[in-house]
């Protein structure tokens, strides 16, 4: 009984905002800012793991607790950035019939390229963390590799998905 009354409570709520007038689009672009930052929060979680796979290594490169903080920022970053691509990109590739080439594809393959290699990283990292396996240097690297290059296609996916949907003001 206390769901179905927090349902009813959560929909007297919605009624509630809805008499207050806040324009849709205010709404949406307010509800796309809190998807946006619970995406960073879970690419700097992610760079959290990685970061401390690196750190746990003993005399290797990444022997500062600065490489923690980078890895989170970094994370933070490429997931704000790069996941969720805007709108216009994602609408302009929709076309299941046509097979016309409109220059999303590899904006859109960026970013999922770039979204399963930080992915394997952060399991890795967190497989090798929870596990507490001692691996090879170049089993670290792969991971911090992975985590490098998947995050930077994030970021150049977003980036040129943002750009690409600006509009041109012709004067």
């Amino acid at each position: 009984m206390k769901i179905s009354s927090a349902f009813s409570n959560a929909f007297s709520l919605t009624r509630q905002v809805g008499s207050l007038r806040i324009p849709r689009s205010r709404l949406i672009k307010s509800a796309h800012l809190l998807e946006r930052i619970g995406l960073a929060a879970v690419g700097a979680s992610c760079g959290l793991y990685v970061g401390a796979t690196l750190l746990r290594q003993k005399g290797g490169l990444f022997e500062s607790g600065w490489i923690v903080l980078i890895t989170m920022l970094y994370g933070a970053l490429s997931y704000y950035v790069g996941i969720d691509l805007a709108g216009n990109v994602a609408r302009k590739s929709t076309s299941g019939i046509s097979e016309e080439w409109n220059g999303s594809e590899p904006i859109e393959i960026m970013s999922a390229a770039g979204t399963f290699s930080a992915a394997i990283a952060a399991t890795l990292s967190v497989s090798i963390l929870v596990l507490d396996q001692n691996l090879p240097n170049g089993l670290i690297a792969f991971v911090a590799g992975c985590w490098v290059v998947g995050s930077s296609l994030q970021v150049a996916a977003g980036t040129m998905a943002r750009n690409d949907e600006a509009p041109i003001n012709e004067q």
